[in-house]
């Protein structure tokens, strides 16, 4: 296989790979609560990593620990906690996925004032019209599916932990492997999904054996797979491909969910992607020479 044709395949992996997370919350809240779900993903997920850390005589000192417990807290507790439980409450797979893609273009307008690092007027208007693309996916959603107004704020504010989550990871610039700060960050998450789902007396897990397909559907497909599929693109192809690719993971979450769960796309989806896809394009199209934007 020509390094094309491998590169192309490492992208269609991880575009359905990132997908199979929102499709995988969907799933696993249809058993048992969010908070539940995520305790025992994150129970089983810190458990293998922490037998390979443990193997390969991985260490952190306590600086370390701190500085990935932080970035931990924002990018896997607030973030995924904020969608779960969205998706837990009725907000489609396909409309959460499409907020959680214009992560990037929030993260880079953001870069510019609390980073110094140089944005152009073409991002920002990007970023703009990627909102008013997901405004517009959210208005045709509400009131369809059950969900009450306010959950549609989950999936947002999960959205801007992550951002916070990937600034703070620039201005501290941490030196670990991406092995050690995943294994540090799941240690955490666990730790925090299982305080969440032990206070509210919803950790054990319900008696259907499908709910255990559904953590090992994420826990394979989404934690594992997807993060790996990741850092194959990122090293083969650089942060702008990664960063373009991961905008069609909603209308492929939006398929997964038509096909899996019967989930029609809401009357303006298709309108909100186009917004999106016009946004995206604004972003992330080459500047002028001379002006160079520094990488992300």
């Amino acid at each position: 296989m020509d390094a094309r044709r491998a590169d192309a395949a490492a992208g269609a992996a991880l575009v359905v790979l990132w997908s199979s997370g929102f499709v995988g919350a969907e799933l696993g809240t249809r058993f048992a609560p969010a908070d539940t779900l995520l305790a025992w993903r994150y129970l089983v997920a810190a458990g293998v990593l922490t037998a390979v850390a443990l193997v390969l005589g991985t260490r952190l000192g306590p600086r370390a620990l701190l500085r990935q417990s932080a970035l931990g807290l924002l990018c896997q507790c607030l973030y995924l906690g904020g969608v779960v439980t969205g998706v837990a409450l009725g907000v489609p797979a396909g409309t959460t996925a499409l907020v959680a893609a214009l992560q990037p273009l929030l993260v880079a307008a953001a870069a510019g004032p609390l980073l110094g690092e140089r944005t152009g007027r073409r991002q920002r208007v990007g970023l703009g019209v990627g909102l008013a693309g997901v405004a517009l996916v959210v208005a045709g959603d509400l009131g369809l599916d059950g969900a009450p107004w306010w959950a549609f704020l989950l999936p947002v504010g999960g959205m801007a932990a992550l951002s916070a989550g990937t600034l703070l990871e620039r201005r501290l610039r941490p030196a670990e492997t991406p092995l050690q700060s995943l294994t540090a960050q799941t240690v955490v998450a666990a730790g925090f999904f299982v305080a969440v789902a032990a206070a509210g007396g919803r950790l054990q897990p319900p008696a259907d054996p499908a709910f255990w397909w559904a953590v090992a559907w994420v826990v394979v497909l989404s934690s594992f797979g997807g993060y790996g599929a990741y850092l194959v693109v990122l090293r083969r192809t650089g942060a702008v491909r990664v960063s373009t690719l991961l905008y069609l993971t909603p209308p492929t979450t939006m398929v997964w969910a038509l096909l899996m769960f019967g989930e029609v796309p809401g009357p303006l989806a298709l309108p909100g992607i186009a917004l999106c896809a016009v946004g995206v394009a604004l972003a992330l199209r080459p500047r002028v020479a001379g002006t160079p934007l520094r990488s992300h």
